[in-house]
């Protein structure tokens, strides 16, 4: 049984530069987050991230300030999070991963048994910055890397604590043609 939570292993001792909230929202403790999400994109991604949601990748519908809880929970070196983003009219999408350690300072996160998205977690001025550093196609022990250029282009994260329970949250996939092509941020209570 793992005594350190996986972001607490990639960042080292970095973690303790992270504030209360963060901590709290990467604790090893099973826990949910709540909160609200911005999903915004252009119109000619509609097509790719229908089909990107059918293989588990992303959220596939726009809405502003759209109600979110985040569980999270361990399984051995694996922690699983499951997203509800709940949409106006009752319909709910569901976003699920897991995420593994990876080494150093970087994390995969699965969105299927095959796909995952290979980021570096640092902090800097308190802030949790990840950095894409590739997709990754997994074919039994084989993890392949893919250049995020290949596909949806750069991935970047940055986490901010807005007080001692809560933080703001901001991914954005950034192609190198189309400039920002995905963007979903929010606040949530830790």
């Amino acid at each position: 049984m793992h005594t350190q939570a996986l972001m607490q292993q990639a960042l080292g001792p970095q973690w303790e530069q992270l504030p209360p909230a963060l901590q709290k929202h990467y604790q090893l403790a099973s826990h949910t987050d709540v909160g609200a999400l911005d999903i915004e994109y252009p119109g000619f991604m509609q097509v790719p991230l229908s089909l990107l949601h059918r293989i588990g990748a992303l959220l596939h519908r726009r809405g502003q300030a759209v109600p979110t809880t985040v569980e999270k929970w361990m399984d051995g070196r694996t922690q699983h999070w499951k997203r509800t983003i709940s949409f106006a009219g009752g319909r709910k999408i569901y976003f699920k991963s897991h995420w593994h350690y990876a080494g150093g300072n970087e994390l995969i996160e699965y969105v299927n048994p095959f796909l995952g998205l290979r980021m570096a977690a640092s902090v800097d001025d308190g802030k949790l910055i990840y950095t894409g550093r590739s997709f990754v196609l997994k074919l039994g022990a084989l993890k392949l890397p893919i250049p995020e250029w290949l596909v949806l282009g750069h991935t970047s994260i940055v986490e901010t604590a807005l007080d001692d329970g809560r933080f703001a949250m901001d991914f954005r996939l950034r192609h190198p043609l189309f400039g920002q092509i995905y963007r979903y941020a929010g606040t949530f209570k830790a």
